[in-house]
C-alpha cells in the first residue's frame, strides 16, 4: 500500500502552475523588449540617422575639389571704366602618392625647371609624411598659359601634376587709387580664426585693405565643388565629376570720378600728400590721391609678403594713405571754425576791429603774426580771415571764446570724430580740452594753448578728409553727409542694381542760415583779397576757402601747405565741389597746395587736363613734370 501510494504522479496545485506562467511572462517580456530595442536601432539607423551615415559614406566615398568663386569687379562712378579685373591665369598642383615609386626627386626637380622656382620650395611644401598622399597640393599660383603649355607637352614625364584656371586681380589703375581698392592675399591662420564662422577656409583669397577688404563679403561669392569617386587610398574610380557651380560675387561701382582722380593725382605730383575731391551734398568721394603710392599688382603671385616687407620699409610710407589715416596741424584751414564759432556767439562784434600790430605779448612769451612788424592794422572779421591775421584770432580765442567754446564748434564740424568712411581704417583726429590736458600731462590749461588752438597749431590735428569734410558744412549751411566710396552693387550676371548707397546725415550744426552764409561770403572775400590772390585766379569758376601754414618742429624754414576750399561759390549744394590738397613739410617749400587745388578746379569745371589747366592758369613755369604717369 505504502509502496503503491510512492509510486504516484504528485498533483499540481495553483500555486505551482502560478509560478510557472509568471517565468514565461517575464521571459516574453524581456524577448519582447530586446526585439524592441534592436528594431528601434535599426530604424533609427537607417531612417533617423541615415543622412548623417549616408554623408559620412559620400566623404570616405568621394574626392571633392574647390572650384573658386571668381571674385566682383569694380568700376567707376559710371559704370564704364573697370578699375579691378579678374585675369586669366593657373595655379599647378601635385598629388604625391601618384608620383611612381623612387622618381619623386626626378619629377619634382623637372616641375621646378618649368616653373621656374627651386626645387627646395616644392620639397618645403610636401613633407616626407605626405610623399604618398593621394591629397591635392598646391604649387605655384599665378602660372602662366605658356608655362601651363610646357608641362602639359611634357606631362608623361610628370605623373601626378595638374593645373586649373585661378584667375588673379588686376588692379587697371597703378597708381593713386591703389590706397583707395587696396588689394587681395591669401588669408592668414589669424584671419581664419576670426572669419571661419563666415564661411571663409584655409584657401579663401581676401581683401587686405581698401574697398577690397571692406567690401570682401560682397566681392567674395560662393565656392562651388567637383566631386569624384575614390577608393580608400584616395584613387581615383570613377572620371564623372559632380558639379556645384560656384556664383560669382557681386560688382561694385564706386563714387570714383577716373578723370578727376588723375587730374588730382597729376596736379600733386610727386609731392607727400594728400587730394581729397568731394561732392558736399551727398558725401560722395570722387577722388582721392595719397602720395607716395603703389602698384597692387605686385602682391599677386607668391611673394607678397616680401613685397608688403620692401614696402613697408620705405622711409616715405607709401602704404600710409594720407587723406584718412595720416593727421596734420589744420593751421589756418581752422579759423573757418572760429570764424562759425565768433559769429554764432559774438553775432555783434564781428565789425568790432581788433588791431594787428604784427606781434603781440602774453605772459612771459610774445606771439608773431606771420608777417610781423608792423602787422596788418585795424582788422574786422572778415578782414582778419582773408588775411589769416594769427593775432586776430588769437585775441579772439583768448578773450572771447575759450577752449571749451572752441572745442564745442569744433566737434560740431566732426573734427576729432570717426567720419564712418567705407574703408577698413581711418583716423578720428584730434581736438583737445582742458580736462584732458591735464588729465594727460597734469598740468593746466593755458591762454597760451588757447591761443596756439585758435590758429590751427598746438595739439589739434585732423585728416585731410577731416579738412574737406568742414568745407563741406559750409556749403551745406550746417550739414555734412558720410562720406563713402560704394555707390552701388550690380548683379554680376544681369548688371542690375542690387543695392545703391543713399546720402546719410552724420554732423550738424545748430548754427543759423545767416551765419552759413555771412561765413561763404567771407570765404569767398578770402580768395578774391586775401592772401592767396594769385595762386586762386581763375577765370572759369568762382572758388571760396582758406588756405593754412602748419609749422612742423622737425622741418626748418619748411610747413604743411594746406588749402581747402568749395566751387563754384555762387551755386546750389548738388552743383558744387569740395577741394583739399595738403603738401606735407618734407617736400621743398613752394606753397603748392592752392595752385594744386585750382588746377582741380579749373580741369573739373572746364573739362580740361591737366596739361590744358596749366596752360589756361598761366602755371606752366611752376608746374614741374612731377611723377607723372603716361
Amino acid at each position: 500500500m505504502k509502496l503503491f501510494d510512492m509510486g504516484k504522479r504528485k498533483r499540481k496545485t495553483p500555486r505551482d502552475m502560478g509560478e510557472k506562467s509568471g517565468k514565461v511572462f517575464i521571459l516574453l517580456v524581456l524577448v519582447s523588449v530586446s526585439f524592441g530595442v534592436y528594431a528601434f536601432k535599426l530604424f533609427s539607423m537607417q531612417v533617423i540617422e541615415g543622412a548623417v551615415y549616408r554623408r559620412q559614406s559620400v566623404t570616405i566615398s568621394s574626392r571633392s575639389a574647390e572650384i573658386p568663386a571668381q571674385r566682383g569687379e569694380i568700376y567707376d562712378r559710371n559704370f564704364s571704366t573697370p578699375l579691378v579685373v579678374n585675369m586669366d591665369s593657373f595655379a599647378v598642383d601635385i598629388v604625391p602618392g601618384e608620383i611612381t615609386a623612387g622618381k619623386y626627386d626626378t619629377v619634382t626637380g623637372k616641375l621646378a625647371q618649368y616653373l621656374g622656382i627651386e626645387k627646395r620650395s616644392i620639397d618645403s611644401k610636401i613633407p616626407h609624411s605626405m610623399r604618398n598622399s593621394f591629397s591635392t597640393i598646391e604649387i605655384k599660383s599665378n602660372v602662366s598659359f605658356q608655362t601651363v603649355q610646357n608641362i602639359a607637352e611634357n606631362i608623361v614625364d610628370l605623373p601626378g601634376v595638374s593645373w586649373r584656371s585661378k584667375p588673379i586681380r588686376n588692379y587697371v589703375d597703378k597708381g593713386s587709387l591703389s590706397h583707395v581698392i587696396g588689394y587681395v592675399g591669401d588669408i592668414t591662420k589669424e584671419e581664419l580664426k576670426i572669419l571661419y564662422n563666415q564661411g571663409y577656409k584655409t584657401t579663401s583669397i581676401i581683401g587686405k585693405t581698401g574697398i577690397e577688404k571692406q567690401y570682401d563679403t560682397l566681392l567674395q561669392g560662393t565656392t562651388g565643388a567637383e566631386s569624384r569617386t575614390v577608393d580608400v587610398r584616395g584613387r581615383l574610380i570613377s572620371l564623372a565629376p559632380v558639379i556645384k557651380m560656384p556664383e560669382p560675387g557681386k560688382n561694385l561701382v564706386l563714387t570714383i570720378d577716373t578723370r578727376i582722380q588723375r587730374l588730382a593725382e597729376e596736379a600733386l605730383g610727386n609731392r607727400v600728400g594728400a587730394a581729397v575731391v568731394l561732392r558736399p551734398s551727398n558725401g560722395e568721394i570722387l577722388a582721392m590721391v595719397s602720395y607716395p603710392y603703389y602698384d597692387a599688382n605686385i602682391f599677386n603671385g607668391d611673394n607678397t609678403g616680401a613685397a608688403y616687407t620692401a614696402l613697408a620699409g620705405e622711409s616715405q610710407k607709401p602704404l600710409l594713405n594720407r587723406a584718412v589715416n595720416a593727421v596734420y596741424p589744420p593751421a589756418s584751414t581752422f579759423k573757418v571754425v572760429m570764424t562759425t564759432a565768433f559769429l554764432s556767439e559774438q553775432q555783434a562784434l564781428k565789425d568790432q576791429k581788433i588791431e594787428c600790430k604784427g606781434t603781440i605779448t602774453y605772459g612771459n612769451r610774445t606771439f608773431r603774426c606771420h608777417i610781423g612788424p608792423p602787422g596788418h592794422g585795424f582788422l574786422d572779421l572778415r578782414g582778419g580771415l582773408a588775411q589769416s591775421c594769427n593775432i586776430y584770432f588769437w585775441t579772439v580765442g583768448r578773450d572771447y571764446l575759450g577752449v571749451d567754446k572752441i572745442a564745442q564748434y569744433a566737434r560740431d564740424f566732426g573734427l576729432g570724430q570717426s567720419l564712418e568712411v567705407d574703408l577698413p581704417s581711418s583716423s578720428e583726429g584730434f581736438i583737445p580740452t582742458a580736462l584732458w590736458k591735464e588729465r594727460r600731462y597734469h598740468e593746466k590749461w593755458l591762454g597760451g594753448d588757447t591761443m596756439s588752438m585758435s590758429i590751427g597749431q598746438g595739439y589739434t590735428l585732423v585728416t585731410p578728409l577731416h579738412a574737406a569734410d568742414m568745407m563741406a558744412m559750409v556749403v551745406n549751411r550746417g550739414k555734412i553727409y558720410r562720406p563713402h566710396f560704394l555707390k552701388e552693387v550690380r548683379d554680376p550676371i544681369s548688371e542690375e542694381i542690387i543695392a545703391e548707397t543713399e546720402p546719410e546725415v552724420l554732423f550738424e550744426s545748430p548754427a543759423p542760415a545767416q551765419i552759413w552764409e555771412q561765413l561763404q561770403s567771407d570765404l569767398r572775400y578770402t580768395v578774391t583779397n586775401g592772401s592767396a590772390q594769385y595762386p586762386l585766379r581763375n577765370p572759369m569758376v568762382k572758388i571760396a576757402g582758406k588756405t593754412g601754414t602748419a609749422e612742423v618742429a622737425q622741418y626748418v624754414n619748411q610747413w604743411h601747405s594746406w588749402f581747402v576750399a568749395y566751387a563754384p561759390f555762387d551755386a546750389p549744394p548738388e552743383d558744387t565741389v569740395v577741394v583739399c590738397v595738403l603738401v606735407e613739410a618734407q617736400n621743398v617749400w613752394e606753397w603748392w597746395a592752392p595752385y594744386a587745388a585750382n588746377i582741380i578746379f579749373q580741369g573739373i569745371f572746364a573739362n580740361q587736363t591737366y596739361d590744358e589747366a596749366i596752360e589756361t592758369l598761366g602755371f606752366r613755369y611752376l608746374a614741374k613734370p612731377m611723377g607723372r604717369r603716361e
